[in-house]
């Protein structure tokens, strides 16, 4: 094993490690030598850490919500107390609740709300003080990796998911927060838009059977979450030291880092402050049969779409 890559010696804490993504995470980071505290809200986060232990690593498990902001301190002090240290976080717990928004109602919107970008901020809020103090005590930058998890919604906007699509806009800003925030400290921060065929993700990829990859590799899904368990391992290696602050499109045999937003046009009042008719006659015109798609969403992002299944903005 390359030392670049070898995470032996370093502790990390995955949410949403029971199934799915959150699994080849924490499976991917104990191949690479980490011990790992599994969070889940059920009992197959003691089924992965079995696994983990199986490997040589120790594994702990802490079940609960983590939409819950002291659960974000237990699983710190959980990684500390019984692992030795928290070198590597990876916040994958979501849930999803689809509507339209004219059919969103409260308690979906709470719900996605409260697991994804609470959720997300519980835990790397407890990690960022713990980071912070342990650079404090040690007078130096420590090491330190956190790996949210965002998706494509945030940048098409998914018709149906004005919750989760919200919620992952948010984790891209609580991430680029982060980057700024913390890296004094040590820390490298990065979000991910993964695709990858989970329980989540079912209805989504339920056209799309295990085949050969683009590479021709015969028996290859190019929609396990394996593939991405690889990327986050990478990104939570010293490999990995120079990358922070970003966001990556990644699935099957793809990685796409993405670039920030551009300025399209800039607008400038002749005599120094526009009047009603004045933006008429300078936006209208350059707006006047422009495609109702070139906006914000980042359409284009489908144009890397290499899976099979079309231009869907897969959840995950």
């Amino acid at each position: 094993m390359s030392s670049a890559v070898n995470l032996e010696g370093r502790t990390a804490v995955v949410t949403g490690a029971g199934a799915g993504l959150g699994r080849s995470e924490a499976l991917a980071l104990a191949g690479r030598g980490a011990d790992v505290v599994v969070n889940d809200t059920g009992p197959a986060a003691e089924e992965v850490a079995e696994q983990i232990r199986a490997t040589g690593c120790s594994a702990v498990t802490v079940r609960g919500d983590v939409g819950e902001w002291a659960m974000g301190e237990k699983l710190v002090r959980t990684a500390v107390d019984e692992l030795g240290g928290l070198d590597i976080v990876v916040n994958n717990a979501g849930i999803t609740r689809d509507r339209m928004l004219f059919n969103l109602s409260e308690q979906d919107w709470d719900d996605v709300i409260r697991v994804h970008l609470k959720g997300h901020a519980a835990l790397s809020r407890a990690a960022g003080a713990y980071w912070r103090e342990e650079s404090k005590r040690t007078g130096g930058p420590v090491y330190a990796r956190l790996v949210n998890t965002s998706s494509e919604a945030f940048l098409f906007g998914g018709a149906g998911q004005p919750n989760y699509s919200a919620a992952k806009a948010g984790i891209t800003a609580l991430t680029l927060s982060a980057a700024q925030g913390l890296a004094k400290y040590g820390v490298r921060a990065n979000a991910i838009c993964p695709r990858a065929r989970t329980g989540m993700t079912a209805d989504v990829f339920a056209g799309r059977e295990d085949g050969a990859d683009a590479a021709g590799g015969a028996g290859t899904d190019i929609l396990s979450p394996d593939r991405v368990g690889t990327f986050v391992s990478y990104l939570a290696s010293p490999e990995a030291e120079a990358i922070s602050g970003q966001v990556f499109v990644v699935y099957g045999d793809m990685v796409a880092v993405m670039a920030a937003p551009e300025v399209e046009q800039t607008f400038i009042s002749a005599g120094g402050v526009f009047t009603p008719e004045e933006l008429a006659g300078e936006l209208g015109p350059y707006f006047a049969g422009r495609d109702p798609r070139k906006g914000y969403a980042a359409y284009g992002v489908a144009e890397l779409d290499t899976t099979g299944v079309g231009n869907s903005a897969a959840p995950r």
